[in-house]
């Protein structure tokens, strides 16, 4: 058959001459590039295939054509891209608390088929990315417990939360520093309880977290629920109440049947009639840009939520004439607060700012914050002292909140934190302490550093029990040799000589370049810097886990709980690695440090009478 490409189906191209012109007598085998004759019949050409080329002629003549667009498309993505691949999409899955049927998702096969260029890729079935899940859960935990075996101590923070299935868990997480001195913070449990919660069983609960991981803890901080106190009576560890917690109860407490219960309850009124209704918010953001003032919603003040009332009154107070023309232009008896009110809420707001100063220092994850309790509680004493310019509702308020402060102070583990106050180069003077409590403070370090010198003393296995809480006095009246103790001494002589460090230094920074010139010290250091001062770190965690354990999946097993939230947690600490150490090396480059060296300056000359 004679076709233009040449005879039985391009297998045999007629030949061409050099002037370009084409001999038909002629035809070139295309696998042997053979001349053959042709005289209008294909038998030998046939007989040729058969016999020369047997395997060749069932398949058609090769053509060396370049790839085009379609038909790279079509290349399919290796087996190891491929796993890398739905690992990626597992990672995802736990990290930004999605839920596993995403992997269903045909918009999401769509997206990676066009990103990958295979239009025959399919997306990794459920119980496939569940078993990532599961290895990489595995995985990072072991990264996690060989962190936690290379410390010597571990804070803890611990708190017990209640998902929407109405199921019991306990949140816990650890904070300790690596040999760089880096804070670090991990969450070691997302733990499913069934009993109620008495101290007993919460001391239980503790006391089995630490022992699952395997790591000597220094300190628990909680809440100041009585059944948390009195679990931590019961433990052989330090027990550290929420600094932060306590703060804003006395916040609250104080401003019941206060002089500015008027002015505040007005706001509420005022800002639950523009948040409750889409078209009063609509007026009143038309007002903001008629009074030239940035569009922004109103706050309504929550019990539960720190600073809330505080930012409720800074946003009335800015809104005052959008507001008050939106509500004259609406037929509603809702007034604003008068003039003389919007006067108290002023100086209320100076009071309530340097509170949420305090709250920032001691919420900081990347930055030490037990030793900052006893400088910010002092200065803010000092803020609350009564001037004469001061009202008389001023007057009381401050002394109200001052007695509330106090109080609870007083019931904080004043030892640690003076101690860690002591152990923080930019507290070290104690300016904060009377001169007898330094040198109680003082004396009480030294006999913490001959404890931790003394030689280990064998215990029986068979009858050990778990060690008990040393008390104070106990230290003080532990005697060393005479060797130990000018060690000691000259060590702690070293460290007060040291200059205070600048307020664009930061602790964690100080000791990881004067370790060495204070070796004796810096274990102690390590130990009672790394405690925070407020459970908010695991505050953040039922954050997560509330993110995990939606609606949509309630129902979801408590193994796989604590597998999703630890996941969640450890991968996006991860994440934040390379940004902690520019909080590291400078201590200004967060909110809350800016805040640290406000307090710094403030401090530089604060000292307590000497009696």
């Amino acid at each position: 058959m004679e076709r233009k490409n040449g005879l039985l189906n391009g297998k045999f191209p007629f030949k061409t001459l050099p002037d370009g012109t084409t001999d038909k007598t002629k035809v070139i085998c295309v696998y042997c590039r053979c001349e053959l004759s042709y005289h209008h019949s294909t038998s030998s050409l046939k007989y040729h295939l058969l016999a020369k080329h047997t395997a060749d002629a069932e398949s058609p003549p090769p053509h060396r054509k370049q790839t085009t667009l379609e038909s790279f498309q079509q290349r399919r993505l290796d087996n190891s891209t491929s796993c890398k691949l739905s690992t990626a999409i597992a990672k995802w899955v736990a990290t930004a608390c999605r839920l596993i049927n995403i992997v269903e998702d045909e918009g999401l096969l769509d997206v990676i088929r066009i990103a990958s260029s295979d239009s025959t890729y399919e997306l990794p079935s459920r119980v496939t990315t569940v078993t990532n899940i599961q290895k990489l859960y595995q995985d990072e935990k072991a990264k996690v417990e060989e962190t936690l075996s290379q410390t010597k101590t571990v804070a803890l923070t611990g708190d017990y939360w209640t998902s929407l299935s109405n199921h019991s868990y306990l949140g816990v997480t650890a904070h300790y520093f690596t040999s760089n001195w880096e804070l670090r913070s991990h969450a070691l449990t997302v733990m499913k309880t069934e009993d109620r919660h008495f101290a007993d069983t919460c001391a239980e609960h503790f006391m089995q977290v630490a022992q699952q991981w395997n790591i000597e803890v220094s300190t628990l901080t909680t809440d100041s629920a009585r059944n948390m106190i009195a679990a931590a009576r019961q433990l052989p560890f330090e027990h550290m109440p929420c600094i932060a917690h306590s703060l804003h109860r006395a916040i609250a407490v104080s401003l019941q049947n206060s002089p500015f219960d008027s002015a505040l309850t007005k706001c509420r009124k005022v800002v639950g009639h523009f948040k409750h209704s889409p078209a009063n918010a609509v007026e009143l953001e038309q007002q903001q840009i008629a009074h030239s003032i940035k569009k922004e919603s109103l706050t309504q003040d929550v019990s539960t939520r720190w600073n809330s009332t505080l930012e409720m009154i800074k946003r009335v107070l800015r809104n005052q004439e959008p507001l008050r023309t939106a509500l004259a232009q609406q037929a509603t008896t809702i007034t604003m607060p008068t003039s003389a009110e919007l006067e108290k809420l002023k100086k209320l707001e100076t009071v309530l700012e340097h509170c949420r100063y305090i709250t920032d220092l001691l919420e900081g994850e990347k930055f030490v914050s037990c030793s900052v309790v006893l400088p910010a509680l002092c200065h803010l004493l000092r803020v609350l002292e009564v001037s004469e310019e001061d009202p008389a509702y001023m007057v009381n308020f401050k002394e109200t909140l001052k007695t509330e402060i106090e109080k609870r102070k007083g019931k904080a583990n004043i030892t640690w934190l003076k101690v860690a106050t002591a152990l923080d180069p930019r507290f070290k003077d104690l300016k904060c302490l009377s001169k007898p409590e330094r040198v109680e403070v003082w004396r009480l370090i030294t006999a913490l550093l001959r404890e931790r010198q003394a030689p280990a003393q064998p215990e029986d296995s068979a009858t050990s029990e778990p060690p008990k809480k040393k008390t104070v006095l106990m230290l003080s009246q532990y005697s060393s040799s005479d060797e130990e103790e000018d060690c000691i001494e000259r060590s702690l002589d070293r460290y007060k000589t040291e200059p205070t460090i600048d307020t664009e230094d930061c602790p964690q920074k100080w000791w990881s370049r004067h370790e060495g010139a204070h070796s004796v010290m810096a274990s102690l250091a390590q130990k009672y810097l790394a405690t925070p001062a407020t459970s908010i770190r695991c505050e953040r965690l039922f954050s997560l886990s509330g993110h995990v354990v939606q609606k949509k999946r309630a129902a979801l097993s408590s193994e796989n709980v604590k597998m999703l939230v630890c996941l969640s947690n450890w991968l996006s600490t991860k994440k934040g690695t390379k940004q902690s150490s520019a909080v590291i090396v400078m201590a200004k480059k967060t909110p809350a440090d800016i805040c640290s060296q406000m307090l710094v300056n403030q401090l530089a000359g604060l000292g307590q009478a000497d009696s």
